[in-house]
């Protein structure tokens, strides 16, 4: 017994009886291929700019009209007829044998219809490949410029046709990214081909002579006019795929000929030289880029290269020199504020007692980067937001910025690092090691290394914290593999082997990193209180107390050192009273510093002394959050002793 058939398959039947499904492919075709002519079309004849939105609303009304018809009528051998029920299509039936024709005229048209939008579509696609494809003859892009084509129906600009072709040859031959073919050869090739008339000649044409020069594009255009408007039109094109890679249009008078010549050249210049600079960037970055200026840019790259090489001052250098040639460059603006953060945390590394300026300059930038905001896309605007409330808010504030950037781009391994970060400095250890895993596995899919070592030790330091010591020495072999004779992970590795009291590999990687830190050079204290943190990290204290006091008497005026020990012995409970007095010390050397007045508080808590304790983090934290940043221990401390403090005047 047959089953009854659903609403739903009898529509479907119907909808197939009807042909309705060919209707629709062929009416999206033919609307898709009715806007691509529009968008060529229109510029060339001059149309308002409204002429492609009109097209697109009447398409749209079109389609269910399309649809209503198909439903009702039906073309048939012998023209236009009203389709009938199903019932009446079951009663006039009758058997027909399979004769294996499929090809009917309908299906050949839908068929041309779509090789016709997979024609259109392929280039739009895949732009990218033929942009990396300028490059592939030669270390500077080659490039002819045809003739422009006079198509005003007024032969008094015919001299125009050679004359805007030799004005941009003259120009873009000063460029030393660029490869421009002379006049001479260009001209003679198309005399070759028998061209009396510039009119005649068309993109394949043209295409033809630029691969004959192996010039790797062509630029392609014609000079217009409407009334008193002269238009010149230009489209750079690949020379081996004849892709349309960008056109340009400047408008003008006649009087302005020149000037406008002058518009275009920048324009192509411009356009041909920053796309070949943007290849040098990853690819996570260059949605960030947001400049037009090709020195602008070159000089971003120069300092986004040495920022990864930890080489801060040069960095500054260049990004500065960025920023000078474009002050909208909010990416620049962005990087060099970092980079002065991240020349600060270098240099109390090493003991530097003069470098809580860098917070100041950093700040500095920051803030001017948060005015410019509005002024580029959501994704920059994000970016700049996650850098003001790193100076100026807190780590919720940090980490939710951090997840809006996830939530418009997953697959951007600075992101996750920075999101591991902020685990990090909440002391949630866990949560920072999957974020961090999360950018190294971005980087194993795409088979390219990080930017930058920290990858791997802000990972490996995560591990430490967790003991996870097999995940860490097996991170750190790849990180030597990706970054051989690196000073901070030779630094990692020591910590990590004197943790697994691995004598002789401790010795090694000891050996290694004092040779780097001497090559900088770097004073021997700082040496010497460089060494004190490691042993004090594997936990080998009394070791580390040794290279710390050795670190004072070589350099007993230094604030920094002093400070070291003083943490040292307060954090360790190794002498408590000995760390507050080198605290006292530091800050006579340098007063109202928050880093010594936090410590001479955290030995005053520790002692039990909670109101004195309270009032000095109190005004460490307040000079701590106005010249520097919000700190998760700092911040932790001063409600304990707060608390503390309270407890004892309710008592």
């Amino acid at each position: 017994m047959p089953q009854k058939t659903s609403g739903v398959g009898r529509f479907l039947r119907e909808l197939k009886r009807r042909k309705t499904g060919k209707v629709i492919i062929a009416y999206a075709a033919t609307a898709f291929i009715a806007l691509q002519v529009v968008d060529i079309l229109a510029p060339a004849l001059l149309l308002p700019e409204w002429t492609l939105r009109l097209v697109i609303v009447i398409l749209i009304i079109g389609f269910p009209l399309a649809m209503t018809f198909s439903w009702i009528f039906d073309i048939t051998p012998e023209g236009i007829k009203k389709t009938g029920s199903v019932s009446e299509a079951e009663k006039n039936a009758t058997f027909k044998k399979p004769s294996g024709k499929t090809f009917t005229v309908s299906n050949i048209i839908i068929a041309v219809l779509l090789i016709t939008v997979g024609i259109l579509v392929y280039p739009k696609l895949f732009r990218r490949t033929s942009l990396e494809r300028l490059r592939s003859l030669g270390d500077r892009i080659s490039v002819v410029v045809m003739p422009f084509q006079n198509m005003t129906n007024d032969s008094t600009w015919d001299v125009w046709q050679d004359g805007i072709q030799n004005e941009l040859i003259n120009n873009l031959t000063n460029s030393e990214d660029l490869r421009v073919k002379q006049v001479e050869l260009i001209n003679h090739l198309i005399q070759s081909k028998g061209l009396t008339d510039y009119a005649s000649m068309t993109p394949a044409i043209a295409g033809s002579i630029s691969q004959k020069l192996d010039a790797n594009i062509f630029i392609y255009g014609s000079i217009k006019n409407a009334g008193d408007i002269i238009r010149i039109n230009a489209q750079v094109i690949d020379a081996n795929t004849a892709e349309s890679l960008k056109s340009f249009q400047v408008d003008g008078s006649p009087e302005t000929i020149l000037n406008m010549t002058d518009v275009l050249n920048k324009m192509v210049n411009d356009f041909l030289i920053v796309t070949e600079l943007r290849k040098k960037l990853p690819a996570y970055y260059k949605t960030y880029i947001s400049t037009t200026s090709p020195e602008a840019l070159r000089c971003y790259i120069y300092g986004r290269n040495y920022f990864y090489k930890h080489d801060h001052p040069t960095a500054q250098s260049w990004l500065l020199k960025a920023i000078a040639v474009d002050s909208n460059f909010t990416q620049a603006i962005a990087m060099l504020s970092i980079s002065y953060s991240n020349e600060f945390l270098f240099e109390e590394t090493v003991n530097s007692p003069g470098s809580e300026g860098l917070y100041e300059q950093a700040k500095k930038w920051c803030l001017m980067a948060y005015r410019k905001r509005g002024e580029v896309p959501i994704r920059q605007q994000v970016d700049i937001n996650r850098i003001y409330a790193m100076y100026y808010e807190t780590p919720k504030e940090v980490i939710a910025c951090l997840k809006q950037l996830l939530d418009l781009d997953d697959q951007n391994p600075i992101t996750y690092f920075n999101l591991g970060s902020c685990y990090y400095d909440l002391n949630q250890y866990d949560m920072a090691i999957g974020e961090y895993e999360k950018a190294l596995e971005l980087y194993k899919k795409w088979g390219t290394k990080p930017d930058w070592s920290f990858d791997y030790t802000y990972l490996g330091e995560a591990y430490h914290k967790t003991r996870k010591y097999v995940e860490e020495e097996k991170l750190y072999k790849k990180a030597e593999e990706d970054f051989p004779n690196d000073p901070f992970i030779g630094y990692c590795q020591a910590v990590l082997s004197l943790s697994k009291n691995d004598t002789v590999a401790a010795k090694k990687y000891s050996e290694a990193g004092i040779a780097y830190l001497k090559s900088i050079p770097l004073p021997e204290a700082s040496i010497a209180a460089t060494i004190a943190s490691a042993y004090m990290k594997a936990g080998l204290n009394d070791i580390a107390e040794k290279y710390f006091r050795q670190a004072a008497r070589l350099e007993p005026g230094n604030p920094v050192i002093l400070d070291d020990l003083a943490d040292f012995l307060i954090s360790t409970d190794r002498n408590i009273d000995e760390g507050i007095k080198l605290a006292g010390k530091a800050l006579e050397l340098k007063p109202g510093y928050f880093g010594f007045l936090y410590t001479e508080g955290w030995g005053l808590y520790k002692k039990g002394k909670f109101r004195e304790a309270s009032d000095i983090l109190q005004r460490s934290w307040d000079l701590r959050i106005k010249k520097a940043v919000y700190n998760h221990d700092a911040y932790l401390l001063l409600e304990a002793a707060k608390s503390a403090s309270a407890g004892m005047r309710s008592n």
